[in-house]
C-alpha cells in the first residue's frame, strides 16, 4: 500500500499532485464519507492520464479483494448507465471518482488515502504500518439490470441474497425478533457522518439465539463483508470479532424488489445494507468500525508508544 501510493504521487503532475496531496491533521478532508455526487477533496480520475489513473486503480486495489475489485469497477461503470437511464442530463460519468493522500507514504509514519465517487467510498489509514481499514461503502444503483427476468448486471447481489437466507432460516421467535420496522429507513443510518456519534443500539436477533444454520449464514454475511479487504487484513478484522454478540436486524417488507434494510452489529463493528427505491433497485452498503474508523484504534496505540 506505501509503495502504491508513493507510485501514485509520482506519477502525477505538479496540479494534479497539489490537488491529491493533504496534511494528514486535516481532520475534516480526512475524516470524510461522501458517498452522493457532491463536490469532494482530492484529483478526480477524469483530471489524469493514462499512468495517473492506472496508478489510482493499483492503490484501489491494495485495498480490494479481487471480488470486492470487481464490485468497485462494475460500480464505476454503473454511472454511464445511470446516465443513460436518465436521459443524459446530469452528465454523470465513470471518470468522477476522486483520489486524495493525506500525509506522505513515502516518508510519514502516519498516513491514509481515498478513492472516492457516486456509490463508492474506500478510506484506509496506515499507522507504523498498521492498516486500518474503515469506513467502506458500496452502492449501486441500478442495483440490477435484467435481460427476460435474467440479470445482466447486479454488482450488490450477494449482499442481499445471503441477508434474505438468513431471514428465511430464522424459527418464527427469531424472524419476530429480527424485522424491528415495517418500512425501510430512507437511507443507512449512519449516513455520511464522520464519527457515529451516537452508538446504535443493537436491535434484532442477537446471534446466540440463532440455531445452527442461521447462525452460519450469519457468519458468511459478515464474512462477505470482512472479505471486501486482502485476505490478512479480512483474516485480522475477524479476529477482532470473536469475543462480541453479533445482532442482525432486518426493517421492511420481506418480498425482493421492494425497500429493505438489514443491519449487523458487533463490538466495534457496523454493517448496514438499504435497498432505498419502491421498486427496491438501488442499493446501499457500508462497512463501519464506529470506535475505530479513519484509522482511531491505530492512532491511539501510536499516541500511545509516540508520545506527542
Amino acid at each position: 500500500m506505501r509503495t502504491a501510493g508513493t507510485a501514485l504521487l509520482a506519477a502525477l503532475d505538479p496540479t494534479a499532485r497539489d490537488q491529491a496531496s493533504h496534511p494528514f491533521d486535516d481532520e475534516p478532508a480526512r475524516r470524510w464519507l461522501e458517498y452522493r455526487p457532491r463536490p469532494r477533496p482530492g484529483v478526480s480520475l477524469a483530471e489524469l492520464d493514462v499512468v495517473g489513473r492506472k496508478a489510482a486503480h493499483r492503490l484501489l486495489a491494495t485495498a480490494l479483494s479481487p471480488s470486492a475489485y470487481a464490485q468497485a469497477m462494475a460500480i464505476i461503470a454503473l454511472e454511464e448507465v445511470l446516465d443513460r437511464a436518465e436521459g443524459w442530463r446530469r452528465g454523470r460519468h465513470s471518470g468522477d471518482y476522486w483520489v486524495a493522500v493525506f500525509g506522505d507514504p513515502a516518508r510519514d509514519d502516519r498516513w491514509s488515502w481515498r478513492l472516492e465517487g457516486h456509490h463508492l467510498s474506500v478510506t484506509m489509514t496506515v499507522v507504523d504500518d498498521q492498516v486500518s481499514p474503515a469506513p467502506i461503502f458500496f452502492g449501486a444503483n441500478p442495483a440490477a439490470v435484467r435481460y427476460a427476468g435474467r440479470p445482466v448486471s447486479r454488482p450488490l447481489g450477494v449482499e442481499e441474497d445471503l441477508a434474505r437466507a438468513l431471514l428465511d432460516a430464522l424459527d418464527p421467535a427469531g424472524r419476530s425478533a429480527a424485522i424491528i420496522a415495517d418500512e425501510a429507513p430512507a437511507d443507512i443510518i449512519s449516513a455520511t457522518r464522520a464519527h457515529v456519534d451516537t452508538p446504535l443500539e443493537p436491535l434484532g436477533v442477537p446471534a446466540g439465539r440463532l440455531g445452527p444454520t442461521g447462525r452460519a449464514l450469519l457468519d458468511q454475511v459478515v464474512a462477505l463483508y470482512l472479505d471486501r479487504l486482502p485476505p490478512e487484513l479480512a483474516v485480522r478484522e475477524a479476529r477482532r470479532l470473536d469475543d462480541g454478540e453479533l445482532h442482525f436486524a432486518w426493517a421492511g417488507p420481506t418480498r425482493p424488489g421492494q425497500r429493505h434494510y438489514y443491519r449487523i452489529q458487533g463490538d466495534d463493528l457496523l454493517i448496514e445494507y438499504d435497498n432505498t427505491t419502491e421498486d427496491g433497485n438501488h442499493a446501499h452498503t457500508v462497512l463501519r468500525r464506529p470506535a475505530s474508523d479513519f484509522g482511531a484504534d491505530v492512532l491511539a496505540d501510536h499516541h500511545e508508544s509516540h508520545p506527542h
